[in-house]
């Protein structure tokens, strides 16, 4: 038997200590918690991605009586696929915000989100960055497989 040990890196930065650019994409993710439709959860989830061309797109969970929602994630990213096709994702910026206020601790993407994320990033060839986003701190990965170790990926 062998064992493999798996490890993540996280850079943790205040807010303040951003780039404009992580500054601009955090505040996008924040702002879109907004348009979030959580009457269920009451969990609002927002997120902005920036293109390679430039272009920033930002989601929000949206959900149902049925439970069947769309996570914020993945309502930008199919928003990105469907409206810029083939345009890699250079970075996410997630974030929630919940009983009055952003959450203390930043949140990651939940399961489906991580693997529909990581399909991004094989079809771009390459990793997309990850801002997650609390109330006063921000993490960072250098890519979706980060969080999703072992994935069912071709590269």
């Amino acid at each position: 038997m062998t064992e493999k040990t798996i490890t993540t890196n996280v850079r943790v930065y205040d807010y303040n200590e951003l780039n404009s650019e992580d500054k601009m994409l955090v505040d996008l993710a924040r702002e879109a918690t907004k348009s979030s439709y959580a009457p269920y959860s009451h969990f609002h989830v927002g997120s902005a991605l920036l293109l390679d061309n430039g272009v920033t797109i930002k989601g929000a969970n949206q959900e149902n009586a049925a439970f069947a929602g769309t996570c914020g994630e993945r309502s930008a990213c199919y928003n990105a696929g469907a409206n810029y096709p083939g345009v890699p994702i250079k970075k996410i910026a997630v974030t929630a915000f919940t009983g009055g206020d952003f959450v203390k601790e930043p949140c990651s993407p939940c399961g489906v989100c991580r693997q529909a994320l990581v399909e991004f990033e094989v079809q771009a060839g390459k990793p997309m960055q990850v801002l997650l986003a609390g109330r006063d701190k921000v993490y960072i990965l250098d890519s979706i497989k980060d969080l999703l170790p072992l994935t069912f990926s071709e590269f």
